[in-house]
């Protein structure tokens, strides 16, 4: 048995939202059914909050996931096409459920802001910290000299 990690494993951004997508409507889908035998433990907004979650949990993960990616550009456009057919997919999803649309559900509206602003700092981030990794590891590093310094 190995002992990889999943972190070691190549994802594809598509097959991470896809996967994130599929939980959405499990989770939603299970807050309808608890919906509909009592309301004081879901209200109407649980499908919205699911949504907004796994958003920001493939925000997370997809990021992560990024720092192992050969090609980081290529990954990055298929992060942002995905977490927008994420965002969308997530969102009518939401809005069927609930029954409420975006503008409707309160502070969501902004919580959809928020998540896909922290995203794109998210990849921004870690698209850095690669960057400075992969140039320390291609330069030749030498114990830095000291100056000697006259004594008056």
């Amino acid at each position: 048995m190995a002992d990889d990690s999943i972190f070691e494993k190549k994802i594809d951004p598509v097959y991470q939202a896809g996967g994130v997508l599929i939980l959405v409507f499990v989770f939603q889908a299970l807050g309808t059914a608890v919906s509909a035998g009592t309301e004081d433990v879901v209200n109407n907004r649980w499908a919205w909050l699911c949504a907004a979650s796994f958003m920001l949990f493939y925000a997370l993960f997809n990021a992560i996931m990024s720092a192992t990616s050969k090609n980081i550009l290529k990954y990055w456009g298929r992060s942002l096409y995905s977490f927008m057919g994420l965002a969308l997919g997530s969102g009518l999803l939401a809005w069927a459920f609930s029954g409420i649309p975006i503008g409707e559900a309160g502070s969501y509206k902004w919580i959809f802001f928020v998540v896909t602003f922290g995203y794109l700092v998210f990849m921004s981030m870690i698209a850095i910290m690669k960057n400075v990794v992969d140039f320390a590891q291609k330069e030749e590093w030498n114990k830095p000299k000291l100056k000697s310094r006259k004594r008056r």
